[in-house]
């Protein structure tokens, strides 16, 4: 089978979830007339990645002014019911493409944030979650930890698919949780624009024997409303330059990386590399060891099929 997949390395109107969702809706609609089975967008796309914000804290303090800027932020975040969802689901399934879709997540049921990676068929809906399970350095003080619950894949017609977000992916473990479910087409938005991702992103693919496609946005200091200006003024020009790419089950560079502006990265994948890629090496074959090794992730769910595959 031969899948068209599109990378979105573009941005956010940040902070401002509802016309953040009318230019996803725009992109989608754009690349997925362009053949696009599958569309991915990057790491918190909607209300946008927080790049040099501190939120006012540090060890021992908070400010009043970072409170209100999170709650800010809390209110630009997505709520996965109603009219934001329905939008969502009928934005795949008007356009016939699978979305995954980088959000700050907020719930009903706590006053915390998750850094979440949205999977939407175009039959079924939204599929399912990963919430990060580790957010890197400072992002802790905005977004919460999930659990063994969010390891998630799916099983749908154009492939197995799952992943993780940004440096979720240097945890060894977690792509091992990956692995064992058989993903074929390996998820990872991120707000990582070195170019030494772009060697980690290769690596996945040669150790899972998977596509990989890395998502990132691009962004700039001076694409900050007027009043968070202030708040990254030490900050660069350059705040993100992107490098989205999509890496064969053998580790060769498909398309991309793209650096330094907005723009999609596509290419077309051949589900016929994926076995062929595991003469020589399997995961979870004969390269297992299970005499060895064990290995065993609490709490992570099956594998998630769609209504019509059997």
């Amino acid at each position: 089978m031969k899948l068209k997949v599109g990378l979105v390395q573009d941005s956010p109107v940040f902070f401002d979830k509802e016309k953040t969702l009318d230019k996803l809706a725009t992109l989608t609609k754009k690349y997925a007339q362009q053949g696009c089975r599958l569309l991915v967008f990057p790491e918190s796309f909607v209300p946008g990645y927080p790049r040099g914000f501190d939120f006012g804290a540090t060890i021992g303090s908070r400010t009043p002014e970072g409170r209100a800027l999170y709650a800010a932020y809390r209110d630009n975040s997505i709520l996965l019911k109603g009219k934001e969802l329905e939008r969502l689901e009928k934005l795949a399934r008007s356009q016939n493409v699978y979305l995954v879709i980088g959000v700050t997540e907020k719930q009903e049921a706590n006053g915390s944030l998750y850094c979440s990676m949205l999977y939407l068929s175009p039959t079924d809906g939204l599929l399912g979650v990963h919430r990060k399970i580790k957010p890197t350095g400072t992002e802790r003080i905005v977004w919460a930890e999930a659990g063994g619950e969010s390891l998630v894949t799916f099983d749908t017609k154009i492939g197995r698919l799952g992943g993780l977000i940004c440096w979720e992916n240097y945890m060894p473990t977690a792509r091992m949780a990956m692995y064992r479910k058989g993903v074929e087409i390996y998820l990872a938005p991120t707000a990582d624009s070195r170019p030494e991702w772009t060697a980690t992103m290769q690596h996945i693919a040669l150790e899972g024997r998977c596509f990989v496609l890395s998502c990132n946005q691009f962004y700039t200091k001076s694409m900050y409303p007027e009043n968070y200006q202030h708040l990254v003024s030490t900050e660069p020009e350059d705040l993100c330059p992107g490098g989205s790419v999509i890496v064969s089950p053998l580790g060769k560079i498909l398309a991309g990386p793209l650096f330094d502006r907005t723009g999609v990265v596509m290419a077309e994948l051949d589900m016929a590399e994926i076995p062929q890629s595991k003469l020589d090496f399997d995961v979870n074959g004969h390269y297992t060891r299970n005499d060895l090794f064990s290995f065993e992730v609490s709490g992570q769910p099956e594998t998630r099929k769609e209504k019509d595959i059997r």
